[in-house]
C-alpha cells in the first residue's frame, strides 16, 4: 500500500522496529540474502525513523515501511515490493499477491499485534551482527528534505 503522504528514495529503505526480535531477525535475512546491498535500513526508533513515521502520520509499532523510487510501502505490500527488489527465487513470493490485500494485512496486523508478546524484545538493534550495523543508515539528505517540505 501506497501512501498519499509519499516519500520516494533512490535506493531503497527498510525501516524497521529495533526493538522487535522477529523485526530484527527479518532486517538480519534481508541484509544477509541481499550481498549486493541494494538495500539500506534504519531503525524505527532512531531520528530518521522517528521523522519518517511522524510524517507518514503513523505510529512506529503500526507496520514496517520500504521506501524506494516508488513511493511508501508497508504491510504486506511492502513484503511483494522487496521480493522485487531482491529478484531471483524471492519473487516467486509474489504468487501470494492472489490473496486479497484485506486479508493479507489482516494476517500481518495480526503478527504485528502480537510480535512482542510471541517473539519478544530485544536491546536495539541488538541482534544485528557489526557488519550490518553498519548498513543502518542514521541521516539522509534529500529523504530529510522531503520530510522538511511535508
Amino acid at each position: 500500500m501506497t501512501h498519499s503522504t509519499e516519500l520516494r528514495r533512490d535506493r531503497p529503505l527498510f525501516v524497521f522496529d529495533g526493538v522487535c526480535v522477529l523485526c530484527s531477525r527479518g532486517a538480519n535475512f534481508i541484509m544477509r540474502h541481499d550481498q549486493a546491498g541494494r538495500v539500506q535500513f534504519a531503525a524505527a526508533q532512531s531520528n530518521l525513523g522517528r521523522a519518517i513515521y511522524q510524517r507518514m502520520g503513523l505510529p512506529i509499532d503500526s507496520s514496517y515501511l520500504l521506501l524506494d523510487p516508488d513511493g511508501t510501502h508497508t504491510k504486506t505490500d511492502g513484503y511483494f515490493q522487496l521480493a522485487h527488489i531482491l529478484g531471483g527465487w524471492y519473487r516467486l513470493g509474489l504468487v501470494f499477491r492472489i490473496i486479497p490485500r484485506p486479508i493479507r494485512d489482516w494476517v500481518y496486523d495480526l503478527i504485528a499485534k502480537n510480535r512482542y508478546r510471541w517473539f519478544g524484545k530485544a536491546e536495539y538493534c541488538g541482534l544485528l551482527r557489526p557488519d550490518q550495523l553498519e548498513r543502518l543508515v542514521e541521516s539522509d539528505e534529500k529523504l530529510s528534505e522531503q520530510l522538511l517540505a511535508g
